[in-house]
Parts: C-alpha cells; sequence; structure tokens
C-alpha cells in the first residue's frame, strides 16, 4: 500500500472514500498469477489480435469493482452529493478522484439507489456479466438450461435465467457450498461434476435429450467441454469464461462436430457492443441490474464468504489462489 496525496478537485471532478471493493475471481486473479495473455501479449485493439509484447508487457491495475461514498464534489456537480454510494470499474485503493460525466462504458455516473447497499452493489460489474451472458442465451420461456460453474457470476445467472422464462436449471459445480446456494437461490438441481456423468444425467432427464442452452463461466476447457456435451441437438452454448492457456479437455471432434452446437462468446467489455446495440448497450444492462438489486429480485446474501482489510490484500488473493473450495466472493473492507 503506497501512500499518496490527493489533489484540490478540479471542475467537474468528484472525491470518494472506499468501503468494500471486490477481488475478481477470475479475470483479475489471471492477471494476479501471470497466466492472462497480457502477462506476455498486447490487444492490437485496431485488428482485435493478440500479438506479442515489443518489451515488458504492462500488467493493468488489479480491482474494477469499487464501492465508495462521496465525500467531495468539485464546482459545477450537482447530481452527486457527499454521501452517495457510488459503484466505480476502478482498482482497488482508500479513494478515487474522477469526472461523472465521463466514465467508461456508463456516461454519466449516477448515485446507487438508497435501497442497494454496499455488500449488494460490489455485484453490480458481475451481474451485468451474467446478465450479458443470459442474453447471449436467448433463452425462451420453456427452456431447460444448464449453468457450468457457480462463483458469483453463475449463481447470478441462475437467478437472472429463471427471471428470463427457463423452465428448468441444472447447476454444475464440484464445490458444495456452491450447489447448496444455487439450489437456495431457485436451482432445480444442483450437479457434481466429480460424482457423475453431467453430460449423460442432463440428456437422459429431459424429453429433448439435453438442455436447449448451457452457459459456462467456470473459466475451464472441461468445464466447457461439459457444457457442450449436456446440450441437446443444435443447442447453444455460451462460453462467457476468461479461458487461460491450452484446451486438452475441450474435444471438438466430439458432441460440438456431431450434434451442431452453436457456441458463441459473451463478452460486454473491450467495445464488444451488445449483439442487440443501439437497443441494448452496457448503461442499459448496468441499470437493469440496479433495478433487480433494488428490488430484491436479484439475491446476493450468502456470496460473500470473507472479508479482509485493504492492508491484507495479500492474504485475501492467497486464500483464493491456494483454496478456491473455501470462496465465493472476497472482498477487500476500508476504515
Amino acid at each position: 500500500m503506497t501512500p499518496y496525496e490527493e489533489a484540490p478537485l478540479g471542475v467537474g471532478e468528484v472525491r470518494a472514500a472506499a468501503v468494500l471493493s471486490g477481488i475478481s475471481h477470475g479475470t483479475e486473479m489471471n492477471l494476479y498469477r501471470g497466466a492472462s495473455p497480457f502477462a506476455d501479449k498486447v490487444f492490437d485493439t485496431d485488428l482485435r489480435l493478440f500479438r506479442p509484447a515489443a518489451g515488458q508487457a504492462e500488467t493493468p491495475p488489479l480491482g474494477y469493482e469499487w464501492v465508495g461514498r462521496v465525500t467531495e464534489t468539485g464546482a459545477g456537480v450537482t447530481h452527486l452529493r457527499p454521501g452517495d454510494t457510488v459503484h466505480l470499474l476502478y482498482p482497488h485503493r482508500e479513494t478515487h478522484t474522477f469526472v461523472p460525466e465521463n466514465m467508461p462504458y456508463r456516461g454519466r455516473l449516477q448515485a446507487l439507489p438508497p435501497q442497494v447497499t454496499p455488500d449488494q452493489a460490489i455485484f453490480l460489474a458481475l451481474g451485468g456479466v451474467a446478465l450479458q451472458a443470459v442474453h447471449d442465451a436467448q433463452i425462451k420461456l420453456g427452456d431447460r438450461v444448464a449453468i457450468f460453474g457457480l462463483g458469483a457470476i453463475g449463481l447470478l445467472a441462475v437467478q437472472i435465467a429463471r427471471l428470463d422464462g427457463a423452465v428448468w436449471i441444472d447447476a454444475v459445480d464440484p464445490i458444495p457450498q456452491r450447489r447448496e446456494l444455487a439450489l437456495a437461490y431457485g436451482a432445480d438441481r444442483a450437479l457434481d461434476p466429480g460424482g457423475c456423468d453431467v453430460g449423460y444425467a442432463i440428456k437422459s432427464a429431459s424429453k429433448q435429450h439435453g438442455a436447449d442452452v448451457a452457459i459456462e463461466v467456470s473459466g475451464h476447457a472441461a468445464g466447457l467441454h461439459e457444457a457442450i456435451r449436456s446440450v441437446a441437438k443444435a443447442g447453444r452454448v455460451v462460453a462467457a469464461g476468461f479461458y487461460q492457456g491450452g484446451a486438452a479437455a475441450l474435444h471438438l471432434g466430439e458432441e460440438w462436430h456431431h450434434n451442431r452446437v452453436t457456441m458463441v462468446s459473451s463478452m460486454a467489455v473491450w467495445d464488444c457492443p451488445h449483439r442487440d446495440y443501439p437497443l441494448w448497450d452496457r448503461a442499459r444492462v448496468e441499470g437493469v441490474v440496479i433495478d433487480l438489486l433494488a428490488a430484491g429480485k436479484l439475491r446476493t446474501d450468502g456470496m460473500i464468504t470473507h472479508r479482509f482489510p485493504f492492508d491484507r490484500a495479500a492474504e485475501a488473493y492467497a486464500l483464493i489462489d491456494h483454496h478456491p473450495e473455501e470462496v465465493i466472493k472476497v472482498v477487500l473492507t476500508y476504515g
């Protein structure tokens, strides 16, 4: 933790003090481990291509789920005031100074409604990822859905898929605590991939011999392969995980090829527009998640399993890295 001093606020600027910040167990932990492609490559945003870094690759700062309360506003700021709660896509830090009129993906930043607590707000970015994945899944009323990976995004996707019309949801994860929470959130069945043939269990239990849609958010090639195995002929698989390295467990010559499965990448950032843009964009997706949280239609209770003071962040990362079976969401606390 490096000490720093705040400069006086400029016109249109706002300063907020941290309440909580969440550690991303996917994107952020891959950066932490050096497993992300950004460890030795750069992403050419014009060609949309990863290329070898000319020198030492620049690692992005850790963190993008930051919840704080406004402490000061500069001249010209009228829609935010001290005490307002805000969510920023910014790194872990005790304070942030920002211009609310110019926020990435959002346009003008608004205060969160008072019904949304900081504990709920910490899931706002991940809720957007889950909603985007469900949109990409094109779930229809009456569909059977399988969700692979029951971290925070998967648990949110279970609930959103039900709201979107799924009549049966299979939730898949090797960790008992996560399966139990999925059932509490409304999944019809929770399956342990270490205890059964998941693809067979899902296909043999449905008249159409498989799920209509599978959403894979574990980020593991083995999970993606099992998602492909679980869908019916001409089914759809949404790959929303951040996959790393090779994919030896992904056997594309098997069910994917023989069942003409459609596989869709779900990505909401890096200048990837919503598939229904301009009707939908990132700001609208986020607004829906805020409304669902405020109305109590999207639950997050039980997902925060550990809290660490900001000055003990190293312990938090080590816990996620070495004992993923013990955690669902780890947050850093401030003050």
